[in-house]
């Protein structure tokens, strides 16, 4: 198992990519704790990896608040005494109008969860990394942060400023053992792409627009994030994978 004796901490693991990532986590043997925002959600993940006799407990976070972020990576170190992987994965999208319509507070709500969010993960797992035998950070970016797509300016701006500070953060952090990335996921089978699956003609064409002509589904996903994770990535740092289908050179 690629992740035996190694604690995760997941962000928006309650559902797509997050529920994903913690499932096929735990299967490889790590003790995960699931942090969001969806109680009904967190605990319905938790309890199916508990049900396989796998280490899982939820916590309730806003990632955009400091004491719950830092409560939630004590939680972790507390209950399973350390802290080796952080999957920095709660996001959401914007509703879909020109920058100049964009509401001050719709904008504000999307940088601070997407960017603020993996901020404050990264700031309250680091000192338990470096306090032991360092880790590795995934943060999700989006191929719409490196392409970016029209009536979508704060979910575009929050995904770009990902990538840059993954490598910002594993630049200050690489010689304590830390290595830090980012993956860009395409368009995913998950709630976040809702309003796209509701307009049928649009939707057809998201559905096609990569090398493979379909949609990726978050297990797919989760299996990049876990290479990450792993001891597999050992050389691998400030980089951003891509997930997308091929959609970046479509």
């Amino acid at each position: 198992m690629r992740l035996s004796g190694k604690v995760a901490v997941i962000t928006g693991g309650g559902n797509g990519i997050g529920k994903a990532a913690a499932l096929l986590f735990a299967e490889h043997g790590a003790k995960v704790v699931i942090g969001d925002f969806n109680s009904e959600a967190g605990e319905k993940a938790a309890h199916e990896i508990r049900e396989k006799n796998n280490n899982c407990i939820f916590v309730k976070t806003d990632v955009t608040n400091p004491k719950e972020v830092e409560a939630l990576m004590n939680t972790a170190v507390n209950e399973y005494g350390k802290l080796d992987i952080l999957f920095n994965n709660a996001g959401v999208s914007n509703q879909s109008v020109k920058l100049g319509d964009m509401e001050i507070g719709e904008w504000d709500r999307v940088v601070d969860i997407n960017l603020k969010g993996v901020f404050l993960g990264m700031k309250y797992a680091v000192p338990f990394m470096i306090d032991g035998d360092g880790g590795s950070i995934i943060n999700t970016s989006s191929v719409l942060g490196i392409k970016g797509k029209k009536l979508l300016a704060p979910y575009n701006a929050s995904k770009a400023g990902v990538i840059a500070l993954t490598k910002n953060a594993a630049l200050d952090y690489g010689k304590k053992k830390i290595r830090v990335n980012a993956i860009a996921p395409g368009v995913i089978d998950t709630s976040i792409v809702d309003e796209w699956r509701n307009d049928e003609r649009r939707w057809e064409i998201y559905t096609k627009s990569n090398a493979l002509a379909r949609i990726g589904q978050p297990e797919e996903v989760a299996k990049a994030v876990l290479f990450l994770a792993s001891d597999d990535a050992s050389y691998v740092t400030a980089t951003t994978l891509l997930v997308d289908g091929g959609t970046i050179t479509f």
